[in-house]
């Protein structure tokens, strides 16, 4: 595999690539919304609500985890998930940022 050089761009943009790869992949995007949905930190078993194995729901939100978008508590023998409010607003106010930064002048292409 190639070298993806990521010291050539900011941290804001290499944070940025990693959050995103981290969202996008639809299980962890349905998983980002049961969470939002429920208002609380979730501590049950999700594998349930989304049709898939445990261990692939472990590995969705270990993912989500390493790239700082929830944040997991250990409760006796369960882990409960949380939207990491820092991390999400930062996300979206990048997005916002870049989505607003274009202007659509009609003369491109």
């Amino acid at each position: 595999m190639g070298i993806t050089k990521t010291e050539i761009f900011t941290d804001e943009q290499n944070k940025l690539a990693v959050q995103l790869k981290a969202i996008a992949h639809p299980a962890r995007i349905a998983i980002l919304q049961l969470i939002i949905e429920a208002k609380a930190c979730i501590c049950g078993d999700l594998s349930t609500e989304l049709g898939l194995a445990q261990p692939t729901v472990s590995q969705h939100l270990k993912e989500l985890k390493n790239a700082g978008l929830i944040q997991g508590t250990i409760e006796g023998v369960s882990v409960c998930y949380c939207i990491e409010p820092e991390a999400w607003k930062n996300l979206n106010n990048e997005l916002n940022k870049l989505f607003s930064s274009y202007k659509d002048f009609n003369n491109c292409c």
